[in-house]
């Protein structure tokens, strides 16, 4: 049986997009849990929300950060970053913006989450890990580029730490 990714992400304003990624099926093993998963998680308590990120990256092959609007402001993903470094898991960034929400509406181009977090021996995260934004010039184009890539991508462009 293939071994799963975790997927980080913003929940607000992504989930949608995050959902089209989730469900293409594009990675062998697919995501460690479900959309509903982190739905019924995400009202807990730090403690049990931490509990919950360790117990689905335990047995992941990788770490795959979808990046929208607000991705690099959000705490639970720079703890899944740095949990996923430390790990020695690989890690990757996916831009997701040009993905439409429920609406029918793409969004802006977010900050690199990896820029945020800062390397003990200087620079940051970002002279590492790499963040792809997949071409297409609307939103199937998108689509279809992450579907066709990403599992490419986890597997020859994500860095893992030593």
């Amino acid at each position: 049986m293939a071994q799963s990714v975790f997927f980080s992400f913003q929940y607000e304003p992504d989930n949608w997009r995050v959902q089209q990624v989730m469900n293409m099926g594009a990675v062998s093993g697919g995501s460690a849990f479900t959309p509903q998963d982190w739905e019924s998680v995400r009202y807990k308590t730090d403690a049990a929300i931490e509990k919950w990120i360790h117990e689905q990256m335990s047995y992941t092959k990788a770490v795959i950060v979808l990046v929208g609007a607000s991705t690099a402001d959000s705490r639970w993903v720079k703890h899944e970053i740095i949990k996923g470094w430390n790990d020695h898991r690989p890690l990757l960034g996916v831009r997701i913006h040009n993905l439409l929400d429920k609406d029918g509406y793409a969004s802006s181009w977010g900050d690199d989450p990896f820029a945020a977090i800062s390397m003990t021996g200087g620079g940051t995260m970002a002279d590492y890990v790499e963040v792809i934004n997949p071409s297409g010039g609307d939103s199937k184009a998108v689509y279809r580029t992450i579907q066709d890539n990403l599992e490419d991508w986890v597997n020859s462009r994500a860095y893992k730490s030593s």
